[in-house]
């Protein structure tokens, strides 16, 4: 098993990163390009899910990492919160709507995943390897 030294290599921010990237293609387009409101709480949202994860990940103690995906998680919540939104007021198809919920709920297991892990693990997670 390879050790994980850097934030880039955790597969829950890999996804996080996927998910900001689709977040802001269906923003920058129509109707969700002007709502400034809804795009920017989308965009902060999913971005907020890429950055706890990597934020945590440099945190000193496993508490304070876990404290991290914890908010990560939620931020990944509040993206499928928002896709309803989009969803109800037309701003996005069915497809886009359910290819961009699965990748928010797909974040979620991996970082509810990765959390479970280091309070499991602390001593692991205190390491410069990590995981």
């Amino acid at each position: 098993m390879t050790a994980i030294t850097k934030f880039e290599d955790l597969i829950a921010w890999q996804e996080a990163r996927m998910l900001v990237k689709w977040v802001y293609k269906i923003t920058s387009d129509g109707l969700f390009a002007k709502d400034y409101g809804m795009r920017d709480q989308i965009q902060r949202a999913s971005v907020s899910v890429m950055t706890n994860i990597a934020e945590g990940f440099d945190c000193e103690s496993t508490a304070e990492f876990a404290r991290f995906l914890g908010i990560a998680r939620r931020s990944a919540v509040e993206v499928q919160s928002l896709l309803y939104v989009a969803l109800d007021i037309e701003y996005i198809s069915q497809d886009i709507f359910k290819s961009h919920y699965e990748q928010a709920k797909k974040c979620k297991a991996l970082i509810g995943g990765l959390k479970q892990s280091i309070l499991k693990n602390p001593r692991r997670a205190n390491t410069p390897s990590r995981l």
